[in-house]
């Protein structure tokens, strides 16, 4: 969990710009066309309390633990709250090394602090697609077990 300056709408639905979600949907997409892995963005207005906590909570809540190898993502962003949690399914959390999560992290910070919050989007998804390809591949009948739209709530 890392805190962060934002200077855009509080809301959740208007923090991106349309084009702007375009992009990280079409990266999600890219992403998951190499793995079995699963990549889910949640934007919501406040993450309240234990951010790690909540973000477990919002993780069963979106199906995420449904996957067959428990390989899925959650990158959670809290617009008001300035609070931004990448969670891992222990399929995958198992199969990255210790920094991984926090490396990520790092790289996406690096552009939300210049506003450049879908750079920073898709540029964390495409080193977790990268993670997720090389230890879960995509297999000739893998289907996509989840959504690739952002999902929200207030």
């Amino acid at each position: 969990m890392v805190m962060m300056h934002i200077a855009r709408s509080r809301d959740p639905y208007l923090f991106l710009s349309h084009e702007e979600k375009t992009r990280v949907v079409q990266a999600i997409q890219a992403a998951e066309r190499a793995t079995s892995g699963e990549i889910r963005l949640h934007l919501e207005r406040k993450i309240p309390g234990d951010p790690l906590a909540h973000a477990r909570s919002i993780f069963e809540h979106i199906g995420m633990t449904k996957t067959a190898a428990r390989n899925g993502v959650l990158i959670l962003l809290g617009v008001a709250s300035h609070r931004v949690v990448i969670l891992g399914d222990q399929g995958i959390h198992e199969c990255v090394p210790e920094r991984f999560w926090d490396s990520v992290m790092e790289a996406m910070i690096r552009h939300f602090q210049h506003d450049a919050f879908a750079d920073g989007l898709v540029e964390g998804i495409g080193l977790i697609g990268s993670r997720l390809c090389a230890v879960f591949p995509c297999q000739r009948d893998d289907l996509n077990e989840l959504p690739d739209e952002i999902s929200y709530s207030r």
